[in-house]
């Protein structure tokens, strides 16, 4: 037999109460719990099993003692009503914060282009609001709002205004994302990439191997600790701090990002924050996580303002475990936070986003021919970009890129400016562009999109305008869409992983937007010009309005995303609530599943998924099959040539011998076994459990010394006056770890540590102890089976 776990293999977690594993307090003499039990160190797993029974148990005697007394009674209600209290809280605090974060957002945005005289905290739609000397025909040009060459210089046209608002637009940019990172490199390491930071800036000494640390995405991050990985200042009051003022920075800007993502990094932060305030999360990692779960879901509500939609993203995307009460209370919260941000109601729209949009005409069969297509572009784009991105983030991760993350984000801000300024497309917010593409052309509509030619003989009603010939502005906006198509598809590419809160959601969607609404406008052309053809002629008479481009540019934004995120279910329902119109879900449903189908024959996972790989985090995904004929003795340590496994015996070892093998070794749980001999199988001990018991005996029982022997049996036998106090530490010890067969088949194994949420389980043979695998070791079997590198496996 080999060496136990290696450093983060295990860790230690809250000592079992009485009612688990026959585990009670830590040692005999103490009634009350030692400091820092039921914690768990830095960068190690929780133990979901244990979790679990300290709560069924905490619940337990809660009941008990309900019936005691009236006080009891009541704060049993209490202990009951306290989840339903901390999701009326994240609701609350995620939709005030959304609010003020897309005012924020408006206002800095429209800050390099121009100021507001009359309020300089006006945005540029508020200040022409405001005004009383703004037309209908020109709603974006009023008095009281002017730009920075106009206000400078009193011209507002000419070369030289131009080039001045070119150059304080670039300048803008600059600050904003300069005040950004800095912000995030000094202050809240924890809130850079879209949520995700360097792991090298907050690993312990002993992970030297990541200061280099990679970077990745935030909902990567969500997904890793709702799994159980523990993360410190990751969810903390700081970062929340930070995250919601650089987040403004960021998305205004001008970086191809969006505050979308980020938003859910920032509602679990609200989750984290509320959980301290009740011992009942506060004190158990897994019920602290059933409220980010729920979290998570109120961020997606009012990041898309899509309350269903979040929680099914929550259930489908990030969660790991997600009991039936959690879908409740993520519902839950996810109505208050779109409550509240209805309530704000910063877009002036009355409505939860800034692209919001209803459609007045039907889609047709033949028009499915185009919406596949689209989902075909998606998928493409999506392996593409995975790949791409994943490539230049491991260039980043081991060159000296890596090392100037500030120089990075600004050479990619000013290129971005300078290239986003000359066309308007890419100049403006890109919510504003896909609101802009998602709309449908009305009467009303002043933007190039919609400079059709009119019959002037046209009498319709508003929502009913007839199919129509494209005039000069509708093709000099094709071209720009064309070339702000490869431009986001470029940027986006280098942009996602810099050291500044960034998302992807809305990068993805204005890139299948562009494609969709040039798609759109193609096919609503050969419409009207070649009505006579089979494809039209059955549902596309002249003078009828039969093809709306925005629906095509909302499919196009579906299939985009779904590409990178490989997102289905809940997928189609945000996007559905986007629009309103539930005709519409078929033309989503057809072209996600495509997108779905055509990015995952380049690879099945998802950006998520590539950069948890590209970083090590030891999340083990429900969805991953394992199909090799291995057993748990190919994958069980110790191998051979390996020393044998560090273990304590039930009777036989000193405090001395404890705290040797303590200091020797860097594992974080022994095996007990009977005696060395037999290798019979007696219980499991935490290494952290061990630290704590030995502690505090020395500090609070008398007699206690180094040779001292510890015993793991119900009593100590009777020791001659002469030796020393013994140790009893059988209340430490779990006498039902979970274990298997040495022929248990690994697909058997990988199954027991997804569903249960095991850290190791010990290998038997007819009771005897053979070896011990570690969550560590069926990821890097899993590796290995698939022929990727098992060493980048780097946590656990």
């Amino acid at each position: 037999m080999d060496c136990n776990m290696e450093p983060g293999d295990g860790v230690s977690s809250a000592t079992p109460t009485e009612e688990m594993n026959g585990a009670g307090n830590l040692m005999d003499f103490l009634d009350e719990p030692f400091p820092d039990v039921g914690t768990y160190e830095d960068f190690h797993t929780i133990d979901w099993l244990r979790e679990k029974s300290r709560d069924t148990d905490r619940h337990r005697k809660i009941t008990s003692k309900s019936k005691e007394s009236f006080w009891e009674l009541i704060k049993s209600l209490l202990d009951a009503w306290s989840g339903w209290v901390v999701m009326l809280l994240i609701g609350l605090l995620s939709g005030t914060l959304a609010g003020v974060i897309d005012l924020a957002v408006d206002w800095m945005t429209d800050l390099k282009e121009g100021v507001c005289l009359t309020a300089f905290y006006y945005s540029h739609e508020q200040c022409c609001w405001t005004s009383n000397e703004t037309t209908f025909d020109d709603r974006d040009k009023c008095p009281q709002w002017q730009k920075w060459a106009e206000l400078m210089t009193g011209h507002a046209e000419g070369a030289g205004p131009y080039v001045l608002n070119y150059f304080l637009y670039v300048l803008w940019a600059l600050l904003f994302s300069f005040l950004a990172v800095s912000l995030v490199r000094v202050f809240a390491p924890y809130a850079c990439g879209s949520g995700i930071p360097e792991v090298s800036e907050a690993l312990p000494t002993g992970h030297a191997a990541l200061q280099q640390g990679p970077t990745a995405v935030f909902v990567l991050q969500i997904k890793t600790i709702l799994s159980g990985f523990i993360i410190r200042g990751y969810l903390g009051k700081w970062t929340l701090l930070i995250k919601t003022v650089t987040l403004v920075l960021a998305v205004s800007s001008g970086l191809s990002l969006g505050k979308e993502g980020p938003l859910v990094h920032v509602a679990c932060c609200c989750g984290n924050l509320f959980c301290s305030l009740f011992s009942k999360y506060s004190k158990n990692e897994g019920k602290r996580r059933e409220v980010l779960s729920a979290a998570a879901a109120a961020g997606v509500s009012v990041a898309f303002g899509a309350p269903i939609g979040g929680v099914l993203f929550s259930l489908e995307e990030v969660s790991y475990y997600f009991p039936l009460k959690t879908l409740w209370r993520s519902f839950f919260a996810a109505l208050v936070a779109a409550f509240t941000l209805r309530s704000i109601n910063p877009f002036g729209n009355s409505r939860l986003v800034l692209f919001y949009v209803e459609y007045h005409t039907p889609w047709y069969m033949a028009e499915l021919v185009p919406f596949i297509l689209l989902g075909v572009f998606g998928g493409l784009w999506g392996a593409l970009f995975i790949r791409a991105n994943i490539a230049w983030c491991r260039r980043r991760k081991t060159t000296l890129l890596g090392k100037y993350p500030v120089l990075e984000v600004i050479a990619v801000t000013g290129l971005t400016a300078v290239l986003a300024f000359p066309n308007p497309y890419t100049r403006r917010s890109t919510s504003e562009l896909i609101s802009e593409l998602f709309n449908d052309c009305g009467a009303l509509e002043s933007s190039q999109l919609c400079d059709y030619i009119n019959n002037p003989n046209m009498s319709r009603p508003v929502d009913d305008i007839p199919d129509r010939p494209a005039g000069p502005g509708v093709y000099n906006a094709l071209w720009q869409l064309a070339l702000a198509l490869v431009f986001k598809i470029v940027i986006t590419i280098f942009t996602f992983g810099m050291k500044i809160p960034s998302g992807l959601f809305i990068p993805s969607m204005a890139v299948g937007a562009i494609a969709g609404r040039i798609v759109g406008i193609a096919v609503e052309q050969m419409a009207y010009h070649h009505h006579d053809w089979i494809i039209f002629k059955n549902w596309c008479r002249p003078g009828a309005d039969c093809v709306t481009p925005g629906l095509y540019a909302m499919v196009g934004a579906a299939a985009c995303l779904g590409g990178v995120t490989r997102m289905t279910v809940s997928l189609v329902v945000i996007m559905f609530e986007l629009t309103g119109g539930l005709e519409y879900i078929v033309p989503l449903m057809a072209a996600a599943v495509t997108s779905k189908w055509v990015a995952d024959a380049f690879g099945k996972e998802g950006i998520y998924e590539s950069h948890i790989q590209l970083n090590g985090y030891p999340y083990l995904d429900v969805r991953d099959e394992f199909t090799h004929r291995t057993l748990a003795t190919d994958v069980m340590r110790p191998r051979r040539n390996d020393p044998p496994l560090a273990v304590l015996t039930q009777d036989s070892t000193t405090v001395e011998d404890v705290e040797a093998l303590i200091k020797d070794t860097d594992y974080n749980g022994f095996p007990v076994v009977m005696s060395r001999e037999s290798e019979r199988l007696i219980g499991f001990v935490q290494r952290r459990d061990l630290t704590l018991a030995i502690k505090n005996a020395r500090q609070k029982q008398d007699g206690v010394v180094s040779s001292s022997v510890v015993y793991f049996t119900e009593d100590a036998p009777q020791l001659p006056a002469s030796d020393p106090q013994p140790l009893k530490l059988r209340r430490v010890l779990n006498l039902s770890p979970f274990t298997v067969t040495d022929h248990t088949p690994m697909e058997t194994v990988v199954d027991i540590f997804r569903k249960l949420g095991l850290r190791q389980c010990l290998v038997t043979r007819s009771g005897r102890l053979l070896g011990i695998i570690t969550k560590k070791d069926v990821l890097r079997h899993m590796a290995q089976m698939m022929n990727q590198d098992p060493e980048s496996i780097m946590f656990n």
